[in-house]
């Protein structure tokens, strides 16, 4: 069992907003407040799952069902932890539950400058069904593109 393996993976509930943020702060360049996850989780279909080690917080995933469709909202995992599986593993989960709920389709977007991310998604059976120019801006005044993702049979 690695250390990833033993980590635990639990729902996310309106305790931990605050932790979310903090997890936001040191993975994004434009991190989301309190208030936009607190939002995103009353919408209906919106559900998280948060890792911890112990009470650390170290990742969460993001997603909205609804009906048969899902989309992956937000992926993040503290950066001393990538590479060790926890985003897949994070991901997985959602995706399971996602499937669980009824979902034949899962989108996502993805910076295209986020090369470990597209790889970890390409891995899962993602593939891209489009591209959305400038959508992400970078702290330098850069723009990124966001590449759209689908698993599953076209709508």
């Amino acid at each position: 069992m690695t250390e990833e393996d033993a980590l635990a993976l639990a729902p996310v509930g309106a305790f931990d907003l605050d932790q979310l943020v903090e997890l936001h702060v040191g993975c994004f360049q434009e991190p989301w407040d309190r208030t936009a996850f607190g939002q995103l989780l009353a919408m209906p279909g919106a559900f998280g799952l948060i890792a911890r080690d112990h009470d650390r917080p170290l990742g969460f995933v993001l997603c909205r069902l609804v009906r048969d469709q899902a989309e992956l909202l937000s992926v993040c995992v503290l950066p001393a932890r990538r590479g060790a599986g926890l985003g897949r593993r994070l991901v997985e989960a959602a995706l399971d539950h996602c499937r669980a709920g009824g979902a034949r389709s899962i989108m996502l977007e993805v910076a295209e400058d986020n090369p470990a991310a597209r790889r970890l998604y390409a891995k899962l059976g993602f593939t891209q069904v489009g591209r959305r120019p400038g959508y992400y801006r970078r702290p330098n005044g850069a723009r990124a593109n966001a590449l759209v993702l689908r698993q599953g049979p076209p709508d």
